[in-house]
């Protein structure tokens, strides 16, 4: 399955959720971010932008925060609350996961809630994660994964995926890629029993870890 056709699923899903009361979250991530005043701060897949607009007002006027997102419709809802409240030192960007437009480097905290799965090259979005943090920096990422590999019958159809379940990793497939790209410490915060979702069963689950100091925050993985 190409990540175009996953994108656009999952745009137009989310698009129309963003006029929604409904809760999309599987975990807890932004309670456990402890950000600090003068951080900079990503959340990708940041959807209507609450977990963002508590973070801009966590690091305050001297830090900053940035929400990337693909869904048009979730980025007009938080942009508008964002303007609505008064808050200037977050910015909302159209942007898939597998290529953030941040600098290398240049990020303190990255935080994401139930995004992950949906991505085609799950590894290249944790890739990106430890480009765009600083030597030091840390995230904090809610998430689910698969009791089971996903049958690909399930795994292949872009619909499945952007319903939040489909797209899901094992759990040592979803741990081998954050060990892949760098992060070697990592520590589980909360993680659910397994429930039914779709045609499958998951795990919700929040993790946090940091990027080892030292390390050339502009290198490739």
């Amino acid at each position: 399955m190409k990540g175009p056709e996953i994108l656009d699923a999952v745009s137009s899903r989310y698009s129309v959720l963003s006029q929604d009361a409904c809760c999309l979250s599987c975990g807890g991530a932004v309670s456990y971010t402890d950000a600090k005043p003068g951080e900079v701060c990503a959340d990708l897949g940041s959807g209507r932008g609450r977990d963002a607009l508590r973070l801009a007002e966590a690091v305050g006027a001297g830090g900053h925060v940035y929400g990337i997102d693909v869904s048009e419709g979730m980025l007009e809802k938080a942009r508008a609350s964002a303007e609505r409240l008064g808050v200037g030192n977050v910015t909302f960007l159209k942007s898939d996961l597998q290529s953030v437009p941040l600098e290398s480097g240049s990020v303190d905290l990255v935080i994401s809630n139930c995004t992950i799965n949906h991505a085609a090259d799950k590894q290249a979005v944790w890739n990106e994660i430890s480009r765009i943090l600083a030597p030091g920096g840390r995230f904090v990422v809610s998430d689910i994964y698969a009791t089971r590999m996903v049958p690909p019958k399930f795994a292949n159809d872009p619909a499945a995926v952007a319903e939040c379940w489909a797209g899901a990793a094992t759990r040592e497939e979803y741990f081998r890629q954050v060990r892949s790209a760098g992060f070697k410490a990592v520590e589980v915060r909360e993680e659910s029993k397994p429930y039914a979702k779709g045609e499958i069963e998951v795990v919700s689950m929040t993790i946090q870890g940091s990027k080892p100091r030292g390390e050339c925050c502009c290198c490739g993985h």
